[in-house]
């Protein structure tokens, strides 16, 4: 058999098998997941359970309670499949099962699996529970392959983590930090049907105001930290809109953003506010370098605060997220996911950035080509990704598992 006729003989297969692929993903949708509270062991069995029907072996491993709270979670358990077909590759592929809370707005039930007009709907649909199955139905046509003779060489492992809402680390970052996986090649989940190569890191910091309370009949005895807070963000949204004076150079991703997502603060409404509370989240786009982001940040935070008497502030770094930047060790790989992925959808499959980040970059970090492919529309915004009415097309669920099944037999043909 040619490699072509592998190809057809894997696509045949998940054609076949693709309402049964789609079940699944119900099942999985159905299944809350929400990060917070990021409780998610229950949707890690039901996940095992499924695949394990499938003919996997999965192993469950769960991380120390102490790590989980940490972070801010309640429980987290990665499940790792392994397949060997013979001496070669290892390729990874990588999707996370815990997903942004529902909230409103929704046409209809979140955790229902409405298909509609060939959507699937549901918080998670597109990501990226529609990647569990993706990647699995891909690896069972390569199984049934294996059943009927052909020779493979390589092993394929799937990794299906829950913690990639508040950053991965627990996730793809334990794996590799544990060194239960040292694949050479990962796809990491996406939700578009384009193959991403990079995406923007970030930065949230938590800002504490201090001035000192009084009682609001003699505000002069005081120090309010609102009015000085409203200096702060001042300074920072001027240096936000200075960040578009930086554009990336990489196709879909355009500068560097600024948020201030929350603030709390406040005694009561007769006294002086004594303190403020304020959570920054700040994109860093391929180009930057995260550490010095994070001085500029602090810099504008300190000289801004030293100018106003008797307050101060302390600054506290939450979450730094490294950019998934383009390197020359995927260039190729993201070529030949491309020129698969073009086949099998019938139009062009291009190379783009995105400005969100993943968990894509724990992989690219440790040195491993590192692309993002997997089941959606055209961009996140047509899959409605962490908006209401969330969706996955179900015919570019199937052409995208098509696709990463032609793009593993080129591997280990």
């Amino acid at each position: 058999m040619t490699i072509q006729d592998f190809k057809d003989a894997a696509c045949s297969t998940i054609h076949e098998r693709f309402d049964e692929q789609v079940r699944m993903l119900a099942q999985l949708v159905q299944c809350p997941s929400d990060n917070p509270p990021g409780d998610c062991a229950a949707h890690a069995e039901l996940a095992a359970g499924l695949l394990e029907a499938l003919g996997f072996v999965v192993e469950r491993h769960t991380v120390d309670q102490e790590l989980v709270r940490a972070a801010g979670m309640r429980s987290v358990t990665n499940l790792i499949i392994r397949e060997t077909f013979g001496p070669g590759p290892t390729i990874a592929m990588n999707a996370h099962g815990d997903v942004v809370p529902p909230g409103e707005g929704w046409t209809t039930d979140p955790y229902g699996a409405e298909i509609r007009d060939g959507w699937l709907y549901g918080r998670g649909a597109a990501v990226s529970k529609s990647d569990f199955t993706t990647y699995a139905y891909a690896l069972l046509a390569l199984k049934e392959l294996r059943d009927r003779g052909a020779t493979l060489r390589g092993s394929v492992e799937l990794h299906f983590t829950y913690d990639e809402e508040t950053g991965g680390v627990l996730g793809p970052g334990w794996i590799l930090e544990q060194k239960l996986s040292a694949p050479d090649y990962v796809i990491s989940a996406a939700f578009t049907h384009h193959v991403v190569v990079a995406h923007n890191g970030c930065l949230h910091l938590e800002i504490i105001v201090k001035g000192r309370s009084a009682h609001a009949a003699r505000p002069d005895t005081g120090v309010d930290a609102i009015e000085a807070t409203s200096t702060l963000l001042t300074a920072l949204y001027a240096y936000r809109d200075r960040l578009a004076e930086r554009v990336s150079d990489t196709v879909g991703i355009e500068s560097p953003t600024m948020v201030v997502g929350l603030i709390e603060g406040g005694i009561n409404t007769n006294v002086v506010a004594d303190t403020v509370s304020l959570r920054i989240d700040r994109r860093i786009i391929p180009e930057e370098v995260a550490e010095q982001v994070e001085d500029e940040l602090r810099a504008v935070v300190n000289d801004t605060i030293s100018r106003l008497p008797g307050v101060t502030a302390d600054i506290h770094r939450l979450l730094l997220a490294l950019p998934f930047k383009p390197s020359a060790a995927s260039t190729e790989f993201a070529q030949l996911m491309c020129k698969e992925a073009s086949a099998v959808m019938g139009k062009p499959v291009t190379p783009i950035g995105v400005p969100l980040y993943t968990d894509a970059r724990l992989y690219s970090e440790a040195g491993i080509p590192t692309v993002m492919f997997g089941a959606g529309p055209v961009d996140l915004l047509a899959a409605n990704g962490h908006r209401a009415d969330e969706r996955v097309p179900l015919d570019e669920l199937r052409r995208a598992t098509c696709a990463v099944a032609n793009t593993l037999l080129e591997l280990m043909h």
